[in-house]
């Protein structure tokens, strides 16, 4: 279960679909999270999380796509040179 700091919180007050709800409920019955306030906090933390995933997708692509014929051939030497020292590194690990 999530479990996030209690800190200054801010209070607000909204409507949301019968299906956030429901989502949210959800949560909180399989142990995801205790309260309404901690299953919204951790939808919005996994949201950022694929938002940052789905940036560094898009800056990556546009990063290769904009390499000359000499820098890819360079950047493919050294990808050839480092694939075998991150063998067994999980990326998607949290600290």
């Amino acid at each position: 279960m999530a479990t996030f700091p209690r800190i200054a919180r801010q209070k607000i007050s909204t409507t949301v679909s019968h299906e956030t709800l429901a989502h949210l409920e959800k949560m909180i019955k399989d142990g995801e999270a205790r309260n309404l306030a901690e299953a919204i906090d951790l939808s919005i933390q996994r949201l950022l999380v694929y938002e940052n995933r789905e940036r560094l997708a898009r800056d990556t692509a546009a990063y290769f796509d904009n390499m000359s014929p000499e820098e890819l051939e360079e950047e493919n030497r050294l990808a050839a040179a480092s694939a075998g020292s991150a063998k067994g590194i999980d990326f998607d690990r949290e600290p």
